[in-house]
């Protein structure tokens, strides 16, 4: 369509120009025919009446002078003539111009003093009239004697007209003549280009779900799409061929398990790395040791980035580097800051950094949460950066960096994955210490295009420290694509686009998409369902037939609120699920200490008591709000029993509650309503998605999941959960390592 539309418009221009041209030399030509006619007709009746107005002004025959002017009195094209002395006075004036003449006009003047015929086209109340004038000499004398002039008045207004009618005619000409011209070449478009592109399409389409199998029968043979058909049969026959293979490929492995486990990689990575331990570094620590009173209690912090790496770190017996952030973490480890987790099972070792509370000031809260993840989720929350801040977060790097290089002072060669958007500059630090160092940068939030990068002042200094490492991961190839696109706009560097890499200053870094997930293994507890979903509503006081489950860190990008704005409207729309529908919804404080966070806060806790205000009962309540830190164990009954999980991120690099929802579903029970801006969006196609702005979208969706037929449900979660299974976490860190291995 716009290929037509720009070949119409094209072709409109084209023809306009031309007619426009052709008009303008026509109508130039047509007006010098039309001048010089009526200078020719002015001549001859000039001419013509010469000698005898002569002889009656030489005998002083006025009267008879006077008949002769009247008879030119308002003829065809002639307005009237005019008789004048030598002196320049009217002798006789044909009545019409008595009116307009109150005065001898100046060619009249000009042909007296110069005895030369002279023309003008001027004038008289608003009509156009040319004036011929021409001398009027003595006959009675041998000399040349000037006794007066004679002035011809011609309505020149007819050209006008004339060239008025032209432009009309030639614009009628313009429509026709483009209107026939664009019903051909539209013919001739679908006819010889759309379509056959068309029926080319349709039949890739069907050769692509299957429903041909020959690739020979080609609707499109031969004219100017012959090198396109050429190309397409040859493209067609190979991914046959590969397709038969990769099926006698799973033929062959039908039968087999081809998930990766907790144990298969750890095979894995002893047959890639050998004795090597596994390094990570993170801003926030898997575990997390308080104090209750007289008593020291370990909680798991909410979040994806630690519900992702823990089972990774359990399979690789690696150590975690992370920042102490817990108010008795420091009355639990050794002298070099390190404790074996977790306390129930030991599988790794766990070694924490210390920071000041300006540090965690400006480096957390200030620089990393109130300037990147704004900058990088489009969230419409404005970003803001301090030198200060900035200061502190290369100065917080640096200590990362330093535990680190203590850390693996004995290793050769050491594997090293760092995590996050917290420690940017870190892998550039690494890599100045220990060259010999094998380092994977992995973002676990979006990255933007490079006109919202660009916004941060040390836009370059963190690209720079990121490219310290071979390998940066992210969870898409949407952010990969946007991260090469800002490298190659701020820094000098090789972008090569086949290879997703980054050559600058003799060091390559490869880009790719690594979507994380989670372990299933986690999920499978094998619970009885009979009595659970009785006993859960119970402790929390509520009676209704059918259960939401929300799991999220109190944060602007989560779209809390508006998750609680479309439960609002799904009872406003479907009045017959008051009483019946409640939302479980778990919410860790995060980030407290931001003003947008705090704000966040009081609107969702706003929200949730006018929503419930407005629809509850003795027994029931629309949404329950459980703010605070959830331990895995207390979430994961609400997920077995839920009839819909809700994750609407306004924008979200992965998500992982979306899995984990799935994960705990063995009974393939329950709907996904899943916000399009969260990364889990690109695997989990057979969730309802959804637009979290759209208020009526998310209302719709509940309705949808509610109402959703039985068997339907579980083939949506069948698949998903095929999905994340073979998808899980431990490929995930095969993936990243043997990538990494491989460079």
């Amino acid at each position: 369509m716009k290929l037509t539309l720009r070949i119409i418009i094209s072709l409109f221009i084209g023809i306009s120009l031309v007619i426009v041209v052709f008009s303008a030399i026509q109508i130039k030509d047509e007006k010098n025919r039309l001048q010089a006619d009526l200078v020719r007709r002015s001549i001859i009746v000039a001419e013509s009446l010469k000698e005898s107005i002569v002889t009656l002004i030489e005998t002083g025959q006025i009267e008879r002078l006077n008949r002769i002017v009247e008879k030119f009195d308002n003829r065809e094209r002639l307005k009237g003539i005019a008789v004048y002395d030598a002196s320049g006075n009217i002798i006789s004036l044909t009545s019409n111009l008595k009116a307009s003449i109150s005065k001898t006009p100046v060619e009249v003047v000009n042909t007296i003093v110069d005895k030369l015929p002279s023309l003008k086209i001027l004038k008289l109340h608003n009509e156009k009239i040319y004036i011929y004038v021409i001398p009027l000499f003595s006959e009675s004398t041998t000399e040349e004697k000037l006794i007066g002039a004679l002035a011809l008045f011609q309505d020149a207004s007819y050209i006008d007209i004339r060239i008025k009618d032209i432009w009309k005619q030639n614009i009628i000409r313009l429509l026709a003549l483009t209107l026939s011209i664009v019903a051909i070449s539209i013919l001739i478009i679908r006819w010889s280009i759309t379509g056959p592109v068309a029926r080319m399409a349709e039949w890739l389409k069907e050769l692509r779900s299957g429903k041909i199998k020959e690739s020979s029968d080609i609707p499109v043979k031969g004219d100017i799409l012959a090198p396109l058909v050429d190309e397409v049969t040859t493209l067609v026959k190979t991914l046959s061929m590969v397709k038969a293979n990769l099926e006698e490929e799973e033929r062959l492995k039908a039968g087999t398990d081809s998930y990766w486990t907790a144990e298969r990689l750890k095979e894995f990575i002893k047959e890639q790395l050998g004795d090597k331990k596994l390094f990570l570094l993170s801003n926030r620590e898997p575990y997390i040791h308080v104090r209750e009173g007289e008593n020291i209690k370990c909680i798991i912090p909410a979040g994806g980035l630690v519900t992702a790496l823990d089972p990774v770190m359990r399979a690789c017996d690696g150590v975690w580097i992370a920042h102490g952030a817990g108010d008795a973490d420091r009355d639990v480890v050794d002298k070099n800051g390190t404790i074996r987790v977790p306390p129930d099972k030991p599988a790794y070792t766990l070694k924490r950094v210390w920071l000041t509370k300006d540090e965690e000031k400006r480096y957390y809260y200030g620089f990393s949460n109130e300037g990147l993840w704004p900058l990088c989720h489009i969230t419409y929350v404005r970003p803001v950066f301090r030198t200060d801040d900035w200061i502190e977060y290369q100065r917080v790097n640096e200590k990362f960096a330093t535990a680190l290089i203590e850390a693996i002072k004995d290793e050769e060669s050491p594997l090293v994955l760092v995590q996050d958007y917290h420690l940017a500059l870190v892998p550039l630090l690494i890599r100045k210490q220990r060259p010999d160092a094998k380092i994977a940068l992995f973002w676990h939030i979006p990255w933007p295009n490079p006109e919202v990068f660009g916004i941060c002042p040390w836009a370059r200094e963190i690209l720079i420290g990121m490219l310290g490492a071979d390998l940066v991961g992210f969870h898409i190839q949407f952010y990969c694509n946007n991260f090469l696109d800002t490298v190659d706009r701020f820094l000098e560097s090789k972008i090569d686009w086949e290879h997703f890499s980054i050559e600058r200053r003799g060091h390559i870094t490869t880009v790719k998409p690594f979507p994380v997930s989670v372990s299933v293994e986690n999920f499978a507890d094998g619970s009885d369902l009979t009595d659970l979903r009785e006993k859960l509503l119970k402790e929390l006081g509520i009676m209704a037939e059918y259960i939401g489950v929300g799991v999220d860190r109190i944060d602007y990008t989560k779209g809390i609120l508006e998750r609680f704005l479309g439960i609002e409207r799904f009872f406003e729309k479907y009045p017959q699920f008051i009483g019946k529908f409640s939302l479980i919804q778990f919410g860790s404080p995060s980030r407290t200490h931001i003003k947008q966070y705090r704000e966040i806060m009081e609107s969702i806790e706003e929200t949730a008591d006018r929503v419930n205000w407005k629809f509850h009962n003795k027994n029931y309540k629309p949404i329950v709000f459980l703010k605070g830190h959830h331990p895995h164990s207390k979430i994961l009954p609400f997920y077995k029993i839920a009839d819909l999980c809700m994750v609407t991120s306004l924008h979200d690099g992965m998500n992982l509650v979306a899995k984990e929802f799935i994960a705990s579903r063995d009974d393939e029970g329950g709907a996904l309503i899943l916000s399009q801006f969260a990364g889990a969006s690109r695997e989990l196609k057979d969730a309802i998605i959804i637009n979290p702005y759209d208020i009526e979208s998310i209302a719709d969706a509940i309705y949808q999941a509610l109402n959703m037929d039985i068997e339907e449900k579980k083939q949506r979660m069948r698949k998903m959960r095929h999905i994340v299974q073979e998808r899980n976490i431990y490929r995930w860190t095969k993936d990243l390592i043997s990538s990494l291995v491989r460079l």
